[in-house]
């Protein structure tokens, strides 16, 4: 199941390809935000902090070994924008498991780009990733991220209550997810074929 992809990814409208440099301040606009953090393990991050992230970022591209990332600037074809970013997470090679995960600014959330973007990690992770099933989580609250699993074809596993403490008050979580044939059903029925 080691993952070398061929970026960069593309859909209808979006260019997902690996962190640079380039990226600080565009990750700054969104990730400075109090409303962006409220939902991250992070809080809102200093521009110095940003461009610590964005380094890490930069060489998280494969994986190879259990805990490893995929982690991609989400960009607008037409403009070349970066709106955002997607993730995928090896959590057992011997098992096939994945997560996913994505983070987009404001500004461009309600347009379906979180859809499509996470669409392409689901097909990323089960296509030549090898996966049996991807995961995701959110906070309770996070209806938005939550509604997103919902449209991936992705199905509520768990509702953690008041499993851990985050960010000073008993944390909520949801835990979605898809197996492989789920997801190749889905996509046959949307004309994709996987």
């Amino acid at each position: 199941m080691p993952l070398y992809p061929d970026y960069p990814l593309t859909t209808g409208r979006l260019r997902l390809r690996p962190f640079n440099r380039g990226d600080v301040d565009a990750v700054y606009s969104y990730r400075r935000r109090e409303d962006v953090a409220r939902y991250l393990f992070d809080v809102a991050l200093s521009r110095d902090q940003c461009a610590q992230a964005v380094q890490a970022r930069i060489g998280q591209v494969a994986l190879e070994i259990d805990g490893d990332k995929v982690i991609l600037a989400v960009e607008l074809l037409e403009s070349c924008a970066l709106i955002g970013e997607v993730s995928l997470i090896c959590r057992s090679m011997e098992a096939r498991q994945g997560e996913v995960g994505w983070i987009f600014s404001p500004e461009y959330q309600g347009q379906g780009f979180a859809t499509e973007a996470a669409n392409a990690m689901l097909d990323l992770g089960f296509g030549p990733g090898d996966m049996h099933r991807i995961s995701a989580r959110c906070a309770v609250r996070n209806t938005p991220s939550w509604r997103l699993m919902e449209r991936l074809g992705m199905r509520r596993e768990a509702h953690l209550r008041e499993h851990s403490l985050f960010k000073g008050e008993w944390d909520e979580e949801y835990i979605y997810a898809i197996l492989w044939r789920e997801w190749r059903a889905i996509r046959k029925a949307q004309g994709v074929e996987p």
